[in-house]
């Protein structure tokens, strides 16, 4: 792993961030980047990594209220019509400044403890009429023992794939419900052999891929065809579930 690779990444999760650099630990997290491909190979301390991406290392800030991710979470809801999954969750915190990073909704607690909470916070009856009504049907239906909206459990529902396919020199990101048979497909329109080098399985097909096509943008060369590196690749092939 190069350097200039892992300064690139701290910049690009700050930036994701509102500006704030991460913890090395959540930094981890979001990037498979962990503390031991660099510390003390490149920097000594994870303070002197940030300073040198030229950011200021962060500070210890308060935890979010109750009644600030609520207020964040209500419109979705509203706009939805029903309670978001995680993978709406990440893509509202990825497009969304200062939206919550999702596993931040697990201190609301149950998905009947948000529905509580949600009428209780929401004084005027007209404001989020969806809201109110999917959260009343939630607490009449459920109990304490369905897990809140941030939960992962233990086998996610799998209902397609993000795979990286390389061609050549290039590579394509795209998605699809049965990775093998696209591999076929495309063998037959391209001059180069097109082998499958990783595949992520996932919930939420399109939103994945949009993460992925976002996050390599300055690299695509033509529609889902991008010239990646191998930090790139090895970023892809990290995710072994989204």
């Amino acid at each position: 792993m190069e350097k200039q690779y892992v300064l690139d990444e701290i910049a690009r999760t700050a930036k994701e961030n509102s500006g704030v650099a991460l913890g090395h630990r959540r930094f981890a997290q979001l990037t498979g980047i962990l503390e031991y491909d660099w510390k003390g190979r490149f920097w000594a301390r994870w303070s002197d990594a940030v300073a040198e991406a030229g950011l200021n290392p962060n500070k210890l800030t308060s935890a979010y209220s109750e009644q600030f991710l609520l207020e964040k979470l209500i419109p979705k809801i509203e706009q939805l019509g029903r309670f978001p999954v995680i993978s709406e969750l990440r893509l509202f915190a990825y497009n969304e400044k200062g939206f919550p990073h999702p596993a931040t909704f697990q201190r609301l607690g149950s998905k009947k403890q948000i529905a509580e909470k949600v009428l209780a916070h929401v004084k005027v009856e007209d404001s989020y009429p969806n809201t109110l009504a999917i959260c009343r049907k939630i607490r009449e239906a459920l109990d304490e023992s369905v897990p809140g909206i941030s939960k992962v459990t233990a086998n996610p529902p799998i209902i397609g794939f993000v795979y990286l396919l390389a061609s050549g020199r290039n590579y394509k990101i795209g998605k699809t419900n049965a990775v093998g048979r696209r591999e076929r497909e495309l063998a037959i329109h391209l001059p180069d052999k097109a082998t499958i080098i990783h595949q992520i399985p996932t919930d939420d097909p399109a939103g994945v891929e949009t993460y992925w096509h976002r996050r390599f943008a300055e690299k695509r060369k033509n529609g889902e065809w991008f010239e990646l590196k191998t930090e790139d690749i090895a970023a892809f092939k990290r995710r072994k579930y989204m």
